[in-house]
């Protein structure tokens, strides 16, 4: 993985992330190579890394369990959108139990999943993951149900739409 950092500075398609992450793969090190890369203060470098990452399967990916708060950390503090919804895409594939619940998270997703002005990807991972956090505690299922119902709805794209309607009526 020689000249990795220069690789991942450049704009790259679909193809170049599969190819970063046959890299990862062959080297077996997803954890390093996450710390060593997803977080960089550059953000070509952090969104092409963590689009690699995207293409880990669930087992590749739960390496990354030991860093979910700092892939929590980034989405909420990085002004990258595509960085954003790179890190709450591993977010959401990692597993998350109660003693992982984060009220500073779950206030992020709240907010992020009404946002008109948020990308709908960004919008309806917030939406999942705020969904997930909320089944743990009745009341917090119960508000997040009543945010759900209070959304004017034909404000927001298809995919939004979708999500939540499936959410309410109980088939997710």
């Amino acid at each position: 993985m020689e000249n990795i950092r220069e690789r991942l500075q450049k704009s790259f398609s679909e193809g170049g992330s599969q190819e970063i992450y046959r890299d990862i793969k062959s080297e077996g090190d997803f954890l390093g190579f996450a710390r060593r890369y997803a977080f960089d203060d550059d953000f070509r470098v952090a969104r092409s890394a963590l689009w690699g990452l995207t293409k880990a399967n669930d087992t590749e990916l739960s390496a990354l369990q030991a860093i979910l708060n700092d892939f929590i950390d980034q989405a909420m503090q990085t002004e990258n959108p595509s960085v954003r919804r790179l890190s709450l895409n591993i977010v959401e594939r990692l597993k998350m139990g109660e003693d992982d619940l984060r009220t500073d998270f779950l206030d992020f997703c709240f907010d992020h999943m009404t946002r008109l002005d948020e990308f709908s990807g960004i919008q309806s991972l917030c939406m999942k993951l705020a969904f997930r956090m909320c089944q743990f505690y009745p009341e917090l299922s119960d508000e997040f149900m009543r945010t759900l119902e209070a959304m004017e709805i034909d404000y927001y794209k298809p995919a939004v739409k979708g999500l939540r309607r499936k959410i309410l009526s109980g088939k997710s």
